[in-house]
């Protein structure tokens, strides 16, 4: 028996892919099940990638990567990638199945849970307990405002991670490379993906450590040069309110929220937003907030670790002078 972990790639123009850093970090957590249970950590990749990227999944705990090539699998399919998880977690005799949280990794585990017949509990924000018949897990619930403790008991169990739910800890191991070739057929290909269009920036949301973000006090889309040169200096991603994206200030792919992305970094920094429920939906999971508002009333202040009461104006040209300085 292994533990599997489906570790999800980003395709470049060039076609070639890397892994996704939520992915690494679900290797790792993956690798850490695998040790409480006295068995090993199996990666499952699909798509393009070089051997020295699959290799790395052995850095983060994997002892072995299966690796599936086939032409069909190049464009991410959530039902065809559904049995190409089902079919690994078949060859492995994986009773866990580790996930890291995304719009693709979700849709894989639920139609994965499917034709496994497993136990699914999403949202997971720690290490599991117990053994291979009951894991008790601890997951994030009502938008962030609660945890509750799971018990699973089902013979295979799919367990998705939000991002940050274990700080890895990497080594120089190398993992062993398998062609993986499951048997496929028509009706997994029944929908297709036709292309895909990425979102513009250096940084994706999902996976930024740090994400920088603008409302309504940024008064105007003219006005974003000095929250982006915040971000560039700290090497963030942007992000927006609701209303920014609402007003076309930004795009629709940066609105952060209950009805936009939601996200985990480990620091978010809200520039002139003002802390609606909506927007606290997206952002529960960051391990920091820092909020700049020149209004002390500002409901975001309540839900912040750190707060500067001052115009943005004012802060965000100074912070990023600090932040250059510190190099």
């Amino acid at each position: 028996m292994s533990v599997l972990i489906f570790a999800e790639l980003d395709q470049a123009a060039d076609g070639t892919g890397s892994l996704r850093k939520s992915s690494l970090e679900a290797i790792f957590y993956g690798a850490q099940v695998a040790g409480m249970l006295g068995t090993t950590a199996t990666a499952l990749v699909i798509g393009s990638a070089e051997a020295p990227e699959l290799e790395l999944t052995g850095n983060y705990g994997a002892t072995k990567v299966l690796h599936a090539t086939a032409e069909r699998l190049a464009q991410p399919n959530n039902m065809a990638y559904a049995t190409v998880l089902a079919a690994a977690a078949g060859q492995e005799g994986s009773s866990v199945v580790i996930i890291a949280k995304s719009s693709l990794g979700d849709a894989v585990a639920a139609r994965a849970a499917g034709k496994l017949k497993a136990g699914l509990v999403s949202n997971v924000v720690d290490l599991p307990e117990g053994d291979a018949a009951s894991l008790r897990v601890k997951r994030s619930i009502y938008t962030g405002k609660a945890f509750a403790i799971t018990e699973m008991k089902s013979p295979v169990k799919i367990i998705t991670i939000r991002k940050n739910a274990v700080a890895p800890q990497t080594t120089d191991a190398k993992a062993a490379i398998e062609a993986f070739s499951p048997t496929l057929n028509d009706q997994d290909f029944v929908a297709q993906v036709t292309g895909v269009e990425k979102a513009t920036g250096e940084v994706p949301l999902t996976e930024a450590d740090i994400i920088v973000s603008g409302g309504r006090g940024m008064r105007g889309p003219e006005n974003w040069g000095i929250l982006e040169d915040l971000a560039h200096a700290l090497h963030a991603a942007t992000g927006c309110s609701k209303p920014v994206s609402d007003l076309d200030w930004r795009p629709h792919h940066e609105h952060i929220g209950q009805t936009g992305i939601k996200v985990s970094p480990n620091l978010y920094v809200a520039c002139g937003i003002s802390g609606a429920i909506q927007h606290l939906a997206g952002v529960n999971g960051s391990k920091v907030i820092v909020v700049i508002n020149k209004d002390a009333e500002a409901p975001f202040f309540k839900a912040a670790d750190y707060g500067i009461v001052g115009d943005v104006f004012d802060i965000l040209p100074r912070l990023t002078k600090a932040v250059q300085s510190a190099g």
